[in-house]
């Protein structure tokens, strides 16, 4: 195979072949990185807007305030966030949405209900879950709306009216407002927002895991802070399968679609969900099958989604078989509810732990949603590994360590007083699979090896010796027409590599 020159990505680089053998869309991941070189330029010219901003909301002069060098920006998977001196002191991180990674230029809007359901995380879990170690958010603005300030730093004149506004609802039995009050000013950046305390409080776990993992006892109250996060976010629950938002009076309501990650990425890529933003689930099943739908969309639009007949039939078998084996890994008492609000990207660099272990706090809730009580489960990252290394003697050892973050997660239960166990039902849903059948549906692009690797093996030797003779009985199932969708996706590819090329032979052409 012909190479080119390695090209930049937002991580690293990429080389042609490896580019060719990737299973995502890389000719959109190649233009990611100009395309934040044009944000962060957008931002810098708007510093002076930005140290305006958090003087605004934190009550301050505004000559008080600093924004810092790009090369202290902190680029995530989908936000940028900037700290801000304050006094000279590194106190204030503001947060904007990525809107090349969120799909705002194909979904307008996207960036808005990041935010609303984040801003509303935030505002329902100060109320609820205040044991739960988050940053204070100060304020925070949507795209062209006004903005909104926390109670205790705003106008008093403000305050009076929300306290009025407040009563009024609660004598007639509506909804009352969250506590953070419209505080409109004048700035010129256009871009949503939040304003919030920099986290200097501990170490990002993924920082400090070798310290962590290799002491059981700091191993064990990691474990415990993570289990009282999850258990006092379960404490409440909700009739609905969907994500907290805030409408723009500052009531926060379980009004807005499920809002995974996964969501905004198909979105990203041009990938319809089906899924509107005002959708909510009554039921499990009605939930876990716009989630395979998903699934079916990035195999029908995703342009290199498919390579060849044999995996064509591969991934649509595996699709056919994981809507069949939905009933084995559901609850049917709990089909409707109660439902829980999981964080859904606690992954180790959300979570900031001392030098003990203890959780001193956790940040990014924008894709925290209320779902079925059999997807609560430990992290998957509890031996360091990616989801799709964890086989064989790395499966052993996640399996010892799976055990003991449930037996520490029994005891913080059993402490707490909950009316549910969700130690048993972590457990059997280890014991049966149902955690590798949710953790597959969650990735895009992961579900066919997961279910090899971890569900087809539960149902018996038979189940994997005649996979392939299977394969082709059951992919016509996925949809009428199978073989000549098939072949127009190989087409698809063909013209995607062809693409891919060009790019690489252009960018290698024009190398000094």
């Amino acid at each position: 195979m012909t190479e080119f020159k390695p090209l930049p990505l937002l991580a690293g680089a990429i080389t042609f072949s490896e580019a060719v053998d990737d299973e995502t869309d890389v000719l959109r991941k190649l233009s990611y990185p100009e395309k934040r070189l044009d944000f962060y330029q957008f931002l810098h010219t708007h510093a002076s807007d930005i140290e305006t901003i958090v003087s605004h909301h934190l009550g301050v002069s505004r000559d008080t305030c600093r924004v810092p060098w790009v090369d202290e920006w902190v680029h995530g998977s989908f936000n940028v966030c900037i700290p801000v001196y304050v006094h000279g002191r590194k106190s204030i991180a503001i947060r904007f949405p990525l809107p090349y990674k969120i799909g705002e230029s194909t979904h307008q809007g996207n960036a808005e209900e990041k935010l609303r359901c984040e801003v509303a995380t935030y505002a329902w879990m100060q109320a609820h879950c205040p044991s739960v170690p988050i940053p204070r958010l100060w304020g925070f603005c949507f795209p062209g709306k006004p903005s909104f300030t926390t109670l205790d730093r705003a106008p008093l004149l403000s305050r009076l009216c929300w306290y009025i506004h407040r009563s009024i609802c609660w004598i007639f039995g509506k909804p009352t407002a969250s506590s953070y009050v419209v505080h409109p000013h004048r700035q010129k950046l256009s871009s949503g927002y939040m304003v919030m305390d920099y986290v200097a409080n501990g170490r990002m776990l993924s920082a400090a895991w070798h310290v962590v993992d290799n002491d059981i006892n700091k191993r064990r109250a990691l474990y415990q802070g993570i289990s009282r996060i999850m258990l006092g976010m379960a404490q409440v629950p909700f009739r609905q399968i969907g994500s907290l938002t805030i409408d723009d009076c500052g009531v926060v309501s379980l009004a807005n679609r499920p809002l995974g990650l996964h969501l905004h990425q198909l979105e990203n890529e041009e990938i319809s969900t089906g899924i509107p933003r005002n959708l909510t689930y009554a039921s499990t099943d009605t939930y876990l099958l716009d989630r395979l739908a998903c699934h079916d969309n990035r195999l029908r639009y995703q342009p290199n989604s498919i390579t060849d007949q044999a995996d064509g039939a591969s991934q649509m078998s595996t699709l056919t078989i994981m809507r069949a084996l939905m009933p084995h890994f559901t609850l049917k008492e709990r089909r409707h509810g109660p439902f829980v609000l999981m964080l859904t990207d606690l992954h180790s660099s959300n979570i900031f732990v001392d030098d003990d272990g203890h959780v001193t706090c956790v940040i990014d809730l924008e894709w925290a949603c209320a779902l079925p009580g059999e997807m609560l489960q430990p992290p998957y990252w509890l031996t360091n590994r990616a989801i799709d290394e964890i086989t064989d003697d790395n499966l052993a050892e996640y399996a010892e360590r799976h055990k003991e973050f449930i037996s520490v997660f029994r005891v913080e239960e059993e402490a707490c007083g909950s009316t549910t166990s969700y130690a048993e039902m972590m457990s059997k849903n280890w014991e049966l699979g149902g955690s590798w059948y949710f953790t597959a549906i969650d990735s895009l692009n992961g579900l066919y090896n997961l279910f090899l690797q971890h569900i087809q093996p539960r149902y018996g030797p038979e189940a994997v010796q005649g996979w392939k003779e299977f394969e082709r009985s059951v992919t016509p199932y996925w949809t009428p027409g199978t073989t000549k969708f098939i072949n127009q996706k190989i087409q698809e590819r063909e013209h995607y590599l062809q693409r891919l090329r060009e790019v690489f032979q252009r960018a290698s052409s024009t190398e000094p």
